[in-house]
C-alpha cells in the first residue's frame, strides 16, 4: 500500500446539506428574476442536448455489437434474474447501454450548456494540444480563470494527476497569452461529490506542480491546503481543487447549484404524482432522502412543483456527505 503523503490535508470537513436550507435557496431562486432567466436558458439547453443525445443512441433496429455487451455480465445478470428466454434478457440490454452512454456524455453536456450561461466559454481541447487540459475559461480584467472539469470525485489516477500538473506548467503561459491576460487562476473542478469522497488524486495535481517547479517559484505550496500559488515566467498563478458545491459557487455564485439542479429537473421530470407516504424503496435511504423536513408542508414554487421537490433532494444528496432535515 502506498504511503500517505504527509502534506495531504489531514482532515476534510464533512459537507452537510439541510433540506430546509435547500428550500430556502429554492425560494430565493424563485424570487430572483435573474435566476429564473438563467434557469430557463439552462432548461432549454438541457432539453435540446438530451433530445439529440437520446435520438442518436442505437436502440431501434440495432445489432448486438453496437451495445458492447460483455458475455460474462449477460449470463450473470440472467442468472440473477432467473431468465430462461433470450427475449427476457434482450429487454434489459438497451437500458444498460442507455445508462452507460448517458454517463459518458453527461459531463460534456453539462459543460456545454452551463458554462455560457454564467459568462464562461468552452475550450476546444484536442488531445496533445496546449488546451488539452482545459474545458472552460473566463477572463476577468487581467485574470484568466481556466478550468478542467470532471464529472465525479474519483476520476483520476496518478498518471493523470501528473499530466495535469505538466500541462499547467508547460502551457500556462500559452493560455495567458491567448487571452491577453497576466494572471492565471486554474481550477480542477468536479461537477458533483465532495472532497471527503475524493480519492485525493486531485490534490496530487497541486503537489506535482509544487514539486516540479523550482522552489523559488512556489509562493504558497499546497501542504495541508487545496490550493497553491506560484510564478510562471513572471506571471502570478494559482491552482485550486474545487469539488461539487464549491465549484458551482465559484462558477456562478451561491445559488448556482440550485439553479442548475432546478433547470435539470424541469428539463427531465414533468410534474405529476409522487410515491405514497411509507412507500418501500429498494434502496434503503431513498425514502429519507426524498421526504420533506419533519413538520414542513408541501412546497409549491414558480420554478418547481411539489411533486418535483423529492427530485431536488435526490440531486442535492450527490453534493454532500450527509443530508439532514
Amino acid at each position: 500500500m502506498a504511503t500517505r503523503n504527509p502534506h495531504l490535508p489531514r482532515q476534510v470537513q464533512e459537507t452537510v446539506f439541510s433540506k430546509r436550507d435547500i428550500l430556502v435557496d429554492l425560494a430565493a431562486v424563485d424570487q430572483t428574476p435573474e435566476s429564473r432567466a438563467r434557469i430557463l436558458a439552462l432548461e432549454n439547453g438541457f432539453r435540446g442536448r438530451i433530445g439529440t443525445h437520446v435520438q442518436s443512441l442505437p436502440i431501434a433496429n440495432a445489432r448486438l455489437a453496437q451495445f458492447n455487451t460483455s458475455p460474462f455480465v449477460l449470463l450473470i445478470y440472467a442468472r440473477l434474474k432467473s431468465f430462461t428466454k433470450l427475449s427476457e434478457l434482450e429487454a434489459h440490454i438497451p437500458a444498460a447501454k442507455l445508462f452507460s452512454s448517458i454517463e459518458t456524455s453527461a459531463g460534456r453536456m453539462v459543460e456545454d450548456v452551463v458554462l455560457p450561461v454564467y459568462g464562461w466559454q468552452g475550450v476546444p481541447s484536442g488531445m496533445h494540444t496546449a488546451n488539452s487540459a482545459l474545458d472552460g475559461k473566463c477572463v476577468v480584467g487581467q485574470r484568466l480563470k481556466a478550468a478542467t472539469l470532471k464529472s465525479g470525485p474519483r476520476c483520476l489516477n496518478d498518471e493523470m494527476s501528473e499530466n495535469f500538473a505538466d500541462n499547467v506548467i508547460m502551457y500556462g503561459d500559452t493560455w495567458l497569452a491567448g487571452s491577453s491576460s497576466t494572471e492565471l487562476d486554474f481550477t480542477y473542478g468536479v461537477l458533483y461529490g465532495t472532497k471527503a469522497q475524493s480519492n485525493k488524486k486531485d490534490w496530487h495535481i497541486l503537489r506535482n506542480i509544487a514539486e516540479k517547479l523550482p522552489a523559488d517559484q512556489v509562493t504558497q505550496p499546497p501542504w495541508q491546503r487545496w490550493e497553491c500559488s506560484f510564478n510562471l515566467n513572471g506571471h502570478t498563478a494559482t491552482a485550486t481543487v474545487r469539488v461539487g458545491k464549491e465549484w458551482w459557487t465559484y462558477l456562478g455564485g451561491p445559488l448556482c447549484l440550485t439553479e442548475v439542479c432546478v433547470a435539470l429537473i424541469r428539463a427531465c421530470i414533468s410534474p405529476g404524482e409522487v410515491d405514497a407516504v411509507g412507500h418501500s424503496y429498494l434502496i434503503a435511504d431513498i425514502g429519507q432522502i426524498s421526504a420533506l423536513p419533519v413538520r414542513d408542508a408541501a412546497h409549491n414554487a414558480l420554478c418547481l412543483q411539489a411533486s418535483q421537490i423529492p427530485w431536488l433532494f435526490l440531486l442535492m444528496r450527490h453534493f454532500c456527505d450527509r443530508l439532514t432535515d
